[in-house]
């Protein structure tokens, strides 16, 4: 298994393609501390104004703040604005 992935490491390295594109892996995108771009995720697990809990490709994220909305989400990626005061990796 690690023969493989050594492999096909080598093989998307050539290509030049981002590991996070290549392997899925969500990818989070802080504007300042009022907006939050999450992509690859799974699902959302609860969803209050004082917190957005969700479900990554790779274990789970917390945001807390105050007056959090999600502006936007699809299959792929969602929005999430607010006062942002911490954000928890699990």
């Amino acid at each position: 298994m690690k023969k493989i992935r050594s492999l096909q490491k080598r093989f998307l390295d050539s290509l030049q393609i981002p590991v996070d594109l290549s392997c899925q892996d969500s990818l989070v995108t802080c504007s300042g501390c009022s907006e939050i771009v999450v992509e690859n995720y799974r699902k959302i697990l609860e969803y209050q104004n004082s917190c957005v809990h969700i479900l990554l490709k790779r274990g789970k994220m917390r945001i807390e703040g105050e007056h959090l909305m999600i502006v936007y989400y699809s299959r792929d990626e969602m929005k999430v604005t607010g006062q942002i005061q911490a954000v928890f990796f699990e």
